[in-house]
This record gives C-alpha cells, structure tokens and sequence, in this order.
C-alpha cells in the first residue's frame, strides 16, 4: 500500500447473491456519499491521500457472496472510527441485499513497535560480539601488534629492527622465529628464510658477532653447515630436540641462547644442537659428550698430542696463572681440564725417563686419583682465581652475582636481577664482577662508574655503548682463555 497510513478498518461483507469486488467498492462509496458531510467524504479523503486504497476479496458459493475489505486511513482516531461506523450502514450491494460489519481497525504504529521489539530482540541476542578482553588481555594485544610492526627488512629478509646499526646478530630460521625473538625483547635476529643461505646474511657475519639459534632438527643441521661454509659464526645454541624456536617459551628461549656455545667446540660429526647443554629447556648446564672417556686413566693422561686433542674436544682449556703468586710450578700455557672443568694433573717427568706406569700398585692410583678429587673439592669450594668464581658461579648456574676485590676474594653476592642495584649500594667499588646472566647496558654503566675493571657473565647483551675501561668477557670466553687475574 503506497499511501501512509495510521490505521487500517478490518470488515467483513455477506451479500445473498453474487456479487463482485467492483459491486462492494461502488456501495461504499455510493452509500456513504453526504453521509459524514464534506470533510469525512469517502471521495475527498481518498482524494486527498488521508484515506488509502480500499481492497476487497469476494468469494461466491451456494448462491451467496462472502468477502473481506480493508481501508488504510491517515486519520485520527475518532475521524478513523467514525468512518468505520459509517460503513456498517451499507445494507445493498449491487442488486443483492448485504451487510457490511467491522471486525477491527489495527493500528498500524503498534505492528511496527511490535516487529522492532522482536527485531531488537533478536539483534541484541546475535548481532553483539560477546566477547570482553581483560585488561591484561588488552595490553597483551597491544603489545603483539607493536612487536610485530617492529619486523623489518634486511635486504628483503625478515629482520629485527638492532640488525643493521647492532654490533652482534642472532640468526634464526623463519620470520615466525623473528616474530617469536621480538615477543621476548630480542630485537637483533634475521632469518635466512630456508636452507640456502642469502648472500645478504653471509656478508653480514663478516662484521658482527654472530650466534646462529636454530631449530632442534634436521634442516637446523643443513642451516648451520651452510652458514659455516658462507659466513662467519661465532656461537651456536639450538632449540631442544624436536622443536622450534617459534614454539619456544620465555624461559626455554633464555635458557637456550644462555647456554650457547663456541662453534669451534660443535664437533663436525655430532648435531649441533647436541653441543647445547640445556635441552629440557633448564638453565643447568648438562654433562659434555666426552664424560664417558675415563679421565682417571693415567695413561690417557700422559697420551702426548693425541689426549691433548681429546681434551680440547671434552671441554676448553685455561691459563694456569698460579706462578705469580708461587702456589705453583707449572708453566703459563694452556693445560688440558676434564670434563668437570679442573686441569689433568700431567704425569711426574721420571715416568718417562724409564719408570715403568706398570710398577705402580692399584692402592697408588687410588691414593693420586683421592687426592686429585680432594684438591678439585678444595679448589670448588674455595676459589682463588677469576676462572674458579667463574665455575662456581656461572657454570654451576646458581643464577646470581658475585663481586670481587683486587685479591680476587669476594666481598658481596646478589641475585642476578639485582646486579645492578648492589653495585650501586657497595661502599668499596669491586675491581670484578662475575654475572650469571645476560650483561645488560645498565649493569655496564653502573660498573663503568665505579671503576669496575672486568665483567665476566653467562652471556653479553646488545650494548649502545661499550665503556674502555671495562673489560667484558662471555663466560665461554673465560673458559677458552681465562682472563689474567691483575
């Protein structure tokens, strides 16, 4: 119905004979002509839009006709329902005597309000997101869109924004390793993008520090074999066995990268990731390969060049700086360690010059190998160079800080965590600190301003500056070729 209406008048129709839908329209507007006077007149209203279009429906059966109209009104009201009384006084239609009655005037309003109500109804139960974030959800959110718009590009590859101005490079699989460094706060990763190494990234190897952290799985193996035949790589850490760095949590990442290796010790034949102590995801050092050799064997003590390679595969070697102080009479160049970290005690001179191994009893052995392990005991418990704070500290991984006077004794001990804040509060100025964790800008600060004269730590974090004065070792360093204790 085009016209707008406020009401529509429901009413029924019954003729005795038959009749048709244009014998009902002329009764209603013949009849009710003059009826209403000229303001209610049928014709004028329709004339002037106030009365819309009239239908009707009629049916005939057994010589009787049945119908229904309905009237669509732009009236008020009382104007409404006094038209609608004026039709019931219809009384013929066409030749046929009829009656018209009115069953209901609808108002129209009130349909609408009712379809809005069961509209709103049913808007309000489907057409809202039901889902409320938490604060922490929101920030989390926020926090992830803002890592992920950190992903840059290094020659086309996907990369953190520290690569280009950093002065060391993590290099990883994937962009979803990048995603996941950068979720962590590692912010200096790029990824080769598969097996085959970009020339972008070999170039770049040639200039910084680089660690390669790759999954726990074959296509880390091939990534590493062909970085180190392209490129330059300084340490290697991995995933454990089976998984991926992108699947890594915080902690497990951490632990990984903090127990990173020198690549010259990743033996060729084994799985690198193999060369990375923590494969559980813990920051506790496991056990090197080379544990199963016997290191009390004296004979493979005095192997000559060949026990001397076996022990470098074992573990590094050190400086034995005991001559300074006359606690000792070795020379100062490297000595084999076993796989515990403290040094092969070499074979007394006079074995060799026709002493026979042989002669000695078991008791004898027995009697050297106590005394060895009582001396390592000793040594563990009461350290008395850098290299020994070191391996108390670091490699036991008792995650904390450890400060040392000029005499290499220690005069406070913190927790990690709050390196920085005990260095600050210390009356006296250590001369070095010996840090189981990663050295952070803030720690290298604070030391540069107390005269701090070495930092050796679990591993060495990404520095804008990096004080003179301060000589910084990684713990791996240490153990390749411990610093001289001043």
């Amino acid at each position: 119905m085009d016209e707008p209406s406020k009401y529509l008048i429901h009413a029924t129709v019954v003729a005795d004979g038959v009749v048709e839908r244009s014998d009902v329209v002329g009764a209603i507007f013949g009849q009710t002509e003059g009826l209403l006077g000229d303001e209610l007149d049928l014709r004028e209203l329709r004339r002037s839009g106030k009365v819309g279009r009239i239908d009707v429906g009629v049916d005939s059966h057994g010589g009787e006709s049945r119908g229904e109209l309905t009237i669509a009104s732009g009236l008020d009201k009382v104007e409404t329902a006094t038209l609608a009384a004026s039709l019931e006084t219809i009384d013929r239609v066409g030749p046929c005597r009829a009656t018209l009655e009115v069953a209901e005037i609808e108002d129209v309003r009130a349909a609408k309000r009712r379809e809005v109500v069961d509209r709103a109804t049913e808007l309000l139960q489907t057409g809202f997101d039901d889902t409320v974030m938490s604060s922490s959800e929101i920030l989390a959110e926020v926090r992830e869109h803002v890592r992920v718009a950190d992903v840059t590009e290094y020659e086309g590859l996907p990369a953190g924004p520290r690569v280009t101005d950093g002065d060391a490079i993590i290099v990883v699989e994937g962009r979803a390793d990048v995603l996941t460094m950068l979720k962590y706060g590692v912010k200096n990763a790029i990824a080769v993008e598969g097996t085959n190494v970009p020339d972008a990234v070999a170039e770049l190897t040639e200039h910084r520090t680089v660690t390669a952290f790759l999954d726990g799985d074959r296509g880390g193996d091939l990534i590493l074999e062909e970085l180190a035949q392209v490129g330059d790589v300084d340490y290697v850490a991995t995933a454990p066995a089976g998984r991926s760095v992108e699947d890594l949590d915080h902690h497990e990442l951490f632990a990984a990268l903090r127990n990173k290796v020198p690549f010259e010790t990743v033996d060729d034949e084994e799985r690198p990731r193999e060369a990375v102590p923590a494969t559980d995801g813990s920051a506790t050092p496991a056990p090197p390969a080379s544990t199963d050799a016997e290191p009390d064997d004296p004979a493979g003590a005095s192997a000559g060049p060949e026990a001397d390679a076996a022990s470098t595969r074992a573990g590094p070697t050190r400086r034995n700086r005991r001559d300074a102080d006359g606690s000792g009479g070795r020379s100062a160049a490297a000595e084999p360690i076993d796989a515990d970290g403290q040094p092969i005690e070499p074979v007394d001179a006079s074995a060799s010059a026709g002493e026979s191994m042989d002669a000695e009893s078991p008791a004898t052995e027995r009697v050297d190998d106590d005394s060895r392990a009582a001396d390592d005991d000793s040594r563990a418990a009461d350290p008395e160079t850098l290299y020994d704070h070191v391996s108390a500290v670091i490699r036991a991984g008792t995650d904390r800080a450890r400060f040392l006077d000029d005499d290499r004794e220690p005069v406070a001990e913190a927790a990690a965590s709050e390196a920085a804040e005990t260095l600050a509060s210390l009356e006296t100025a250590p001369s070095a600190i010996v840090l189981d964790d990663i050295l952070s800008q803030r720690l290298l600060d604070r030391a540069a301003e107390r005269d701090v004269s070495t930092i050796v730590a679990a591993s060495l974090g990404q520095f804008v500056k990096r004080p003179t004065d301060v000589r910084v070792y990684a713990a791996d360093e240490v153990a390749d070729s411990a610093p001289d204790d001043d």
